[in-house]
Formats: C-alpha cells, sequence, structure tokens
C-alpha cells in the first residue's frame, strides 16, 4: 500500500482504504482536512477515529469487506450535542489476488454545508414563489420545477409542452404577449422580463413574473432558461394602491383640499396644484417662501395662526386648527389646517407636512347653526310641551318651564340630574337601548312612549322624541327632547278598560250564577225527585220511610243553605281576591256528601275520605260547594258498571302556599289523547250518559280560577280518574 498511498495520497477527493480487520493502511491529505484528523491514523482502527458515522454506512463497509464490490448512501447524522452532519459516501471493495486479504475504499464527504446551501436556496424560493423552467428546442422537451407546477396548480407528474405552456396565459393581452416574446426568443435571442395574467388548472386568475434567457448557438436558439414567480398579492398591492391613489387625488381635488410641504431649514413652501385655487393665486405669484404664506393671512388670524405654527415645530403641541386667508380680490375664505413635523435623528425639526381645507361653506353654516340655536332657544322657553337639550352624558343641560311643571321639579333641580334618574325602571333599557343606535349613527331620531317619576314620585306617562345635535366635526354635542305629557289621557284609558274589565266580569259573574243555578239546584231537585220515590213505595216499612224522611229533610236543608250561599255569587266581581273567605274543607265535603247521599246509596258507590279538620282555603262558599259537589258527582254519574265495587276518594293535603284537594275515581276515566284540549270546554260530554250537559266541568274551572286556583286532571279509559284542586291556604 505504499506506493498507493504515495500516488493518491495529495488527491483533492477524500478518501480512505481500510483492511479486514477495520484498521487504516491509507488515506488522502483531503480525507485528513475534511475531518481534521492527525496524519498517524495509519494502522489504527476506522471506527476508533471516526465514531460517529452513519450505522448504514457501517452496514455498507461490513458488505464490502464480505465481498460486495460496490455501495452507496447519504445520510443525516444528529450529534449528541444537537448539531446534525450530511454524509454522502461509496465503498467499494478491494482484491488485489486470491491470496491478498479484502480492502475496501471508502471515499466520504462531509457534504452539510452543501445540503444547507440547497434547503435554503429552495426554502428562499418557496417563500418568494420562484420557480424555474427550461425550453429544450433541440430535444422537444420541457422542464417545470416543482414550484413552477405548484403555481400553475397542477400535479407534480404533469409534463407540459410549449403551446400547454402558453395555453395557461389568460386569453387577450397576456396570451398575446407571451406569444410574442417567445416568438422573438427564438427567431433573435431576445430575452424578456414580464408581468403577466395566467389561469391556473383550478381556474384562479393570479399575476405572474415571467423571465426568459434564449440560449444561441449559431445564430440558432437551442434553448431557452427562465424562472417564473407569483407576484400575485405585490400586484393586487399595486394595483389597489394606484386606485387608491388616484381615489385620493379626486378626492382632494373635488373635496378642495390642498396638500404642502415647508422645508424649515432651506425656508422653502412646496404647495401641490390644489393649494394656488384655494388661496386664489397664480402659481407664478407665489414666492415660495413662509412669509409669501404668511401674507396670505387674514391680519386679525395671523397672530394665532404664526404662534401655532412656532408650538408644532417647538414640539408643544401639533398642528390643528382654523383660521381665515384673504384673496387678492379680498374676499375671505376660511381655512381648515392639520401638519405633522418630521424631525432628524437628533429631534430637530427639519420639514412640516399638512394639508389644508377650504371650510368657507361649513363656518358659514356654522354661524348661521347659531343662529337657530338661539332662535331654538326661544322656541324651548315658549313651548306648550315639555322640551330639554340632553348632554352626551345624559345629564339635562337646559329644560323649559313646561316640562318643570309636568314632573314638580324646578329647573336648577333638573339641572343637577340625568334623565335616568327620572325614568321609570322599566322604561329605562328600551330608552338606553334606542339612544346607543342613534349616538352610532343607526338612527337620525326616535320616538317612544315611556314613564317618568315626578318629584313627589308619582308616574307621569310621556310620549317622548329624542333627535341627535351634532358639531361641525360630525360629533355628537347634545341631544333634543320632546316630551308631551299623556298622563291624564293614560288615567282616561285605564278608566275605561277597568269599567270595560268590571262590566265583562259582571257579565261572567251573572252567567255563571245562572250556570250554578241551573246546575247545583238540578243536582237537588234529582236527589228530592229520589227521596220522593223512595217515600212512595208503598213496601217500604216504617224504619225505612222514617230514614227516608230524614234524608228529605237533610236535602232540603242542603237546597236551602245552597240558595243562601247562591247570594255570595252575585257579590264576585272584578276584585275576586278581596271578597274570599276562609273556609273549613272538611265542612264543605261532608255537607256535600251529606246533601247526595241518597245518590250515593242508590249507586252503591263506596266514599272514602281523607281530609283533615284543620285545612282551611281561601275561597266563595258557594263556589266551593259547587266544585266538590260537580267533582263528586261526576265521580258518581260516570263509574263502570263492569266493576263490582266503584270507590271515590277525597283526598286533601297541604304544600308550603297551597290546600290541595284530591277527587279520585275508578270509573270510566277520560281519553286525554282525544279529549284533553276540551274537557274543560262549554258543551262538551266524553261519554253517552242521557243526564250529561257539558257544563259542570267549564263551571268548576272557572269558580276555582275566580278564586285563585288551578285545576288538573289525570285519566285514562277504564282505569279512573284524578282531579287535583289548589287553593290558597285560608
Amino acid at each position: 500500500m505504499t506506493t498507493n498511498q504515495s500516488t493518491f495520497h495529495d488527491t483533492s477527493i477524500p478518501f480512505a482504504i481500510i483492511d479486514e480487520q477495520e484498521k487504516v493502511v491509507d488515506f488522502s491529505i483531503q480525507w485528513l482536512n475534511q475531518f481534521k484528523l492527525s496524519p498517524d491514523i495509519t494502522g489504527k482502527g476506522f471506527f476508533e477515529i471516526m465514531p460517529q458515522l452513519p450505522d448504514e454506512l457501517k452496514e455498507d463497509i461490513k458488505l464490502c469487506l464480505d465481498g460486495i464490490e460496490h455501495r452507496s448512501g447519504s445520510k443525516r447524522l444528529t450529534l449528541e450535542n444537537g448539531y446534525s452532519k450530511w454524509y454522502d459516501w461509496k465503498t467499494s471493495s478491494i482484491h488485489v489476488d486470491q491470496h491478498t486479504q479484502a480492502s475496501v475504499l471508502i471515499i466520504l464527504e462531509d457534504i452539510t454545508h452543501k445540503r444547507l446551501e440547497e434547503g435554503l436556496m429552495i426554502k428562499s424560493q418557496q417563500v418568494v414563489r420562484i420557480g424555474g423552467w427550461e425550453v429544450d428546442l433541440v430535444q422537444k422537451t420541457i422542464y417545470w420545477s416543482q414550484i413552477t407546477k405548484e403555481i400553475h396548480e397542477v400535479p407534480q407528474d404533469y409534463v407540459p409542452d410549449l403551446e400547454k405552456g402558453i395555453s395557461f396565459y389568460k386569453e387577450g393581452y397576456s396570451r398575446e404577449t407571451i406569444t410574442k416574446l417567445v416568438q422573438e426568443g427564438v427567431e433573435h435571442g431576445k430575452p424578456w422580463d414580464t408581468t403577466l395574467q395566467i389561469v391556473t388548472a383550478k381556474g384562479k386568475e393570479i399575476w405572474v413574473r415571467a423571465i426568459g434567457e434564449p440560449e444561441m448557438i449559431n445564430g440558432k436558439c437551442v434553448r431557452i432558461v427562465g424562472t417564473f414567480q407569483d407576484i400575485n398579492k405585490q400586484k393586487k398591492t399595486e394595483i389597489e394602491f394606484n386606485k387608491i391613489s388616484e381615489r385620493l387625488s379626486l378626492a382632494t381635488r373635488t373635496a378642495g383640499i390642498g396638500i404642502w410641504e415647508f422645508d424649515i431649514v432651506n425656508n422653502q413652501v412646496h404647495w401641490d396644484e390644489n393649494m394656488y385655487l384655494l388661496y386664489g393665486l397664480d402659481k407664478a405669484n407665489f414666492d415660495g417662501v413662509y412669509q409669501a404664506w404668511e401674507s396670505c393671512v387674514h391680519p386679525d388670524d395671523k397672530e394665532q395662526i404664526s404662534r401655532e405654527v412656532g408650538d408644532a415645530i417647538n414640539g408643544t403641541s401639533d398642528l390643528k386648527s382654523i383660521f381665515r386667508i384673504q384673496w387678492p380680490n379680498n374676499e375671505t375664505r376660511w381655512i381648515k389646517v392639520e401638519a405633522t413635523v418630521v424631525r432628524d435623528s437628533d429631534g430637530t425639526a427639519i420639514k412640516m407636512i399638512g394639508i389644508n381645507e377650504d371650510i368657507t361653506t361649513l363656518k358659514t353654516t356654522q354661524l348661521q347653526l347659531v343662529k337657530s340655536e338661539e332662535s331654538l332657544q326661544g322656541t324651548l322657553e315658549n313651548s306648550s310641551i315639555g322640551m330639554a337639550l340632553v348632554g352626551p352624558k345624559a345629564e339635562f343641560l337646559n329644560v323649559n318651564q313646561s316640562l318643570c311643571n309636568s314632573l314638580g321639579y324646578t329647573k336648577d333641580e333638573l339641572l343637577k340630574l340625568k334623565f335616568q334618574d327620572i325614568t321609570h325602571p322599566e322604561d329605562l333599557e328600551i330608552d338606553l337601548s334606542l339612544l346607543n343606535e342613534l349616538i352610532e349613527g343607526k338612527r337620525s331620531t326616535y320616538q317612544i312612549e315611556k314613564r317618568y317619576s315626578n318629584r313627589n314620585d308619582r308616574i307621569v306617562h310621556v310620549i317622548l322624541t329624542v333627535t341627535a345635535a351634532r358639531n361641525i366635526h360630525g360629533q355628537i354635542s347634545h341631544f333634543i327632547s320632546q316630551i308631551v305629557d299623556i298622563t291624564d289621557r293614560i288615567k282616561a284609558e285605564k278608566k275605561l278598560k277597568n269599567l270595560l274589565e268590571l262590566s265583562t266580569n259582571q257579565n261572567n259573574s251573572l252567567l255563571n250564577f245562572a250556570h250554578i243555578v241551573s246546575h247545583n239546584l238540578r243536582s237537588h231537585a234529582a236527589n228530592l225527585t229520589m227521596i220522593c220515590s223512595f217515600l212512595m213505595d208503598e213496601t217500604l216499612g216504617e224504619d225505612e220511610k222514617m230514614e227516608s224522611l230524614g234524608m228529605l229533610s237533610r236535602a232540603s236543608n242542603g237546597l236551602n243553605e245552597t240558595i243562601t250561599h247562591l247570594n255570595e255569587v252575585v257579590q264576585v266581581k272584578l276584585e275576586t281576591d278581596k271578597k274570599l273567605k276562609s273556609i273549613q274543607l272538611s265542612y264543605v265535603v261532608k255537607k256535600i256528601l251529606m246533601d247526595i247521599q241518597a245518590i250515593i246509596d242508590k249507586n252503591n258507590v263506596q266514599i272514602n275520605i281523607e281530609v283533615p279538620e284543620e285545612l282551611k282555603v281561601k275561597g266563595v262558599l258557594a263556589y266551593l260547594e259547587s266544585v266538590v259537589l260537580n267533582l263528586v258527582s261526576n265521580a258518581i254519574k260516570y263509574k263502570d258498571p263492569d266493576k263490582s265495587i266503584n270507590t271515590v276518594s277525597i283526598k286533601a293535603w297541604e304544600n308550603e302556599e297551597h290546600v290541595i284537594l284530591q277527587v279520585k275515581d275508578n270509573g270510566l276515566g277520560i281519553d286525554l289523547d282525544r279529549h284533553g284540549e276540551k274537557i274543560f270546554g262549554m258543551y262538551k260530554t266524553f261519554h253517552r250518559n242521557e243526564d250529561a250537559r257539558g257544563i259542570g266541568l267549564f263551571i268548576t274551572k272557572n269558580q276555582i280560577e275566580s278564586m285563585g286556583g288551578q285545576i288538573t286532571v289525570q285519566s285514562k279509559p277504564l282505569e279512573g280518574t284524578v282531579f287535583e284542586v289548589s287553593l290558597s291556604k285560608g
């Protein structure tokens, strides 16, 4: 190996040769330099002097030692310190003859820097969206880089040709232009750099920068290479900027706004064309110095504006002001000025840039507005309706006497308040909501009906109309409120409404009374008729007749009490709750059961009672009797004839606020899926009972509700019905 070492030692290729024991037998100077090794590595173990190598390289070396002729690879290796390196290698097995031990030639390069450069180049191309392309006119092939394909929104396996490439350009100017440029490049070798539009494969229109460089040999174009860049965002920004610039230029001309610059160091004033129009000057008659501008200022405003310019230059305040100028024909114009001061690194003012706007019309209007406000003040004071000027923070700025009279406050007292202080709490939210819409410019005015509390905490009903007043800058200066007192009208409407409700309730009361008379007396009459039929039965014994006479006596007494109690019904009018009395519930239940004992006996119904003696409810005795009578009599009337025992359970209990009365039976029941919505309706019946008239439950519900209670029902056909009545505690 000594000869080889001396022959290849100075080669520029980084290589090393190792023997079968993996020891170094030869190497190049480039190997030592690249891996920073000393020359005394001959005979040392290769993996001892090169411990940090990819496992794939180690495997390739072993394969070559085993007889594989050639191996190659490339791999990134992450070191323990976090650094990473890229290696590129080729390994070859060396056999001098059959008797010589195998050796391996290793060519190994550290390509980390090269990989980084390639990565950065690719990354930069991706960031700026620059792709490459090449047209080989000899072999008639076209190459597009990955980014070029991404810009065209085609798949990476897309194979372009010259005709397809040109067809991506937007039809019209862009396609005609690129066609002409390519033709000139092919025929004359003329390069191009142009901005055009393409339509991608997905139909998106974008702006691109296309650069082409023809390569000529003997006057003939053999190749064109170039770049292709997506500049859609930049181009659209440029187009939008140009539009804005054009609009700004048009706006300044239309709005009468001039732009100026004052070079403070050299005392030079530069005006745009609009400035000369604003000042009524010819360009030739303006000297372009500060004093030339100052001479145009109205004498009465010169001291003020000069001081403000000085303050801006000194940094004391910004330059925002209004002043007057005089045209050469002595016409006075109002000018609004705003400016920014430019300073050097030391903070010294070197330049002032600003605008002038002719606000003569606006200023004239403002002066007229002042006169109008004076006129408004007179209107406010002399108006027969309430009027107020309210500030942006809802404080009263001014009020007239009419409003003071309505609210009972003096003017001084109202001026210390905000409108929220006297607005009824229930009306405040809607008022503030509409006011915010007015402030935000969503409406110009609003009108609502609301309530105030006067000085004596009495309600004052008004119709409020609010309009916003704005200053010359378009900002709200105050609100104008017109307040019409409609308290007398509201009182009259309420009185009329109360009379109407009273009449309605009286009519309902009379109608209810008629129903009770008809329904309840009919139950008593049926009971009396039944008892009389018992007495007329000649087969009855003396004991049975005596019992029937007792029943007749009790039924007569019950009828008498019912008629007496019916008088109370007439007294229940608009304010039913004030007529309610405390009633012992068990007394009512027992009385009703006693009154209809004959009906209970005839129908062989078992009555179960669980009503505590101490339970009392608020109600009208006649109504309560009618409710119990209807519920119990219905339970008996609609018993199930196929059941051997028909029961009616009457229970009562109390919760925190109410007493609950429950009447439960095991009778025919009601199909609530079919009749649930009309169960308490007038003249609604649910069984083919000859005595059913369909008003009992209707009357019952109305009587319960007139006493401030509620009634609910649960029922299933052939299983029975449960009514629950909720009444206030007595």
